[in-house]
């Protein structure tokens, strides 16, 4: 989608548009690609579905200046984005061997059952979306963890989980 000026970066609000800039000051003029990252978090936090709609990720590679084959092979690569629209909240539980070994299974089990929701599901009033478990999410001295919209939370038993998710505002 472009807009009346034809720039598909139009489609960024200025409160994007400022973010964007902040990052894009943090590097040399020719690495601008740089950015990329900042910019695609900022775009999908900004979003009400909280996800990367194709013309945001055209919108981001226009206003970078990179081509937009190279925008969704970053946004698809990364875990930490979304590509279809999910709940407001974003749980992640890791299930690399340390949390393995400490109980992820189990609490995977719990999130499924309390939520009525399985792995890469959104609960139906879409408040919180149950990502397909995450390989590593570095805090191996702290396991089990998972991470609520982007927020560490380790040392996990049953009862620390509801506290988290009972905490949780709509």
């Amino acid at each position: 989608m472009t807009t009346q000026t034809g720039r598909k970066s139009d489609l960024l609000d200025e409160t994007l548009r400022q973010e964007i800039d902040d990052w894009l000051a943090r590097y040399p003029e020719d690495k601008r690609e740089s950015a990329v990252l900042a910019a695609l978090r900022a775009v999908q936090h900004h979003d009400p579905q909280h996800h990367l709609s194709v013309e945001m990720m055209d919108a981001v590679a226009d206003y970078i200046g990179m081509p937009e084959i190279a925008v969704y092979e970053v946004a698809s690569f990364y875990s930490m984005y979304n590509l279809e629209p999910v709940g407001k909240h974003e749980i992640s539980v890791c299930n690399n061997i340390s949390c393995m070994l400490r109980g992820a299974d189990e609490i995977v089990a719990h999130l499924e059952r309390r939520l009525g929701i399985k792995l890469g599901e959104t609960t139906p009033d879409g408040k919180i979306f149950l990502k397909k478990e995450e390989e590593c999410l570095a805090g191996c001295c702290g396991a089990p963890m998972m991470q609520v919209d982007h927020v560490y939370h380790e040392h996990l038993t049953i009862e620390k989980v509801d506290e988290i998710l009972d905490q949780l505002n709509d």
